[in-house]
């Protein structure tokens, strides 16, 4: 993990310019967030396909629909409480059910809004899209791995659902990376205990394997940047080989990663899974830091909790 820090919106912005000079199918949907979630600088480069529809995302998603179906490519983005809570109904309805080509872009996901509060801060998300048929989740964890994936999404003929930050984040993954839409990435084979995060929380959860082997306790972290479809094998093979497993996510712990991962074992190979995240409750206004503290979401608190459990 490098000491250098990006905001995820930066690769997804620049990543979608990328890819508008390759497609020009491609458009960009916008309710009035452009700059926050720097999708007007694609409207800066391709003004006729850049729609910024206002306040009014429920009309938002409606459009991006109809788009759809005349074949573009719509990447349509807000703040996440915009995108997965306020159209539930459009997104449900007039996106998945028809199985249109719909790219949502989640920013400002989890307690990554920060001062905006928990009117803002969309921490159900996971819960919302992952049991919407036809839809793919994801949530990426830093610049590389998020420049791949606006990419990849592109060959789902289907709609993606996926969150950015606003917040730099460290750089994890180089440029030689491979990824793929629904396998983990495993960092270590540590056979202690297992960590699995997903998004913001990977850096944290890196960060408290260093801590812990520093006192001797050898785990391993896992990476699941795609919540569905769901890696169950590195599930299971963690489960099998390391018996204790701890989930760490931005989201609250009903209905999210760890909810998945509980589903995933209970059905193929019962095990103990201590689910860290928003612990079923609204969030808190403040800055990234200090409610990830409050929050329990640190390295440290992710080691303690290891040692606990060990």
């Amino acid at each position: 993990m490098k000491d250098e820090k990006i905001a995820t919106r930066e690769a997804y912005s620049k990543t979608l310019i990328k890819l508008g000079k390759k497609h020009q199918n491609i458009v960009s949907l916008e309710a009035d967030l452009g700059g926050s979630t720097q999708s007007a600088k694609f409207g800066a480069e391709f003004p006729d396909r850049y729609f910024n529809m206002g306040i009014a995302e429920q009309d938002m998603f409606s459009a991006a629909a109809g788009m759809a179906t005349c074949g573009k490519i719509p990447f349509v983005s807000t703040f996440a409480m915009f995108a997965a809570g306020r159209p539930y109904d459009q997104v449900r309805n007039s996106i998945c059910y028809p199985r249109l080509n719909v790219k949502i872009c989640a920013s400002h996901a989890g307690i990554t809004a920060e001062e905006n509060g928990p009117t803002h801060q969309m921490i159900e998300d996971f819960s919302l899209m992952r049991t919407l048929p036809n839809m793919t989740v994801c949530s990426t964890a830093d610049f590389t791995s998020t420049a791949w994936l606006v990419e990849e999404i592109l060959k789902i003929d289907g709609p993606v659902y996926f969150r950015i930050s606003k917040i730099p984040i460290p750089l994890i993954y180089d440029e030689n990376q491979k990824f793929e839409i629904g396998k983990g990435i495993q960092f270590g084979d540590g056979r202690d205990a297992t960590v699995i995060a997903t998004g913001v929380m990977l850096a944290e959860a890196l960060q408290a394997k260093e801590i812990l082997e520093k006192k001797g306790i050898d785990i391993r972290v896992i990476d699941i940047h795609t919540i569905k479809p769901i890696d169950r094998k590195i599930i299971i093979k963690a489960a099998k080989e390391t018996k204790k497993l701890i989930t760490i996510e931005d989201h609250n712990i009903i209905g999210g990663l760890g909810s998945a991962v509980c589903e995933v074992v209970s059905e193929e190979y019962p095990t103990k899974v201590v689910r860290m995240g928003i612990n079923d409750q609204f969030g808190k206004s403040g800055n990234m830091r200090a409610l990830m503290e409050y929050f329990h979401l640190t390295a440290k608190d992710i080691a303690k909790t290891v040692r606990e459990i060990l």
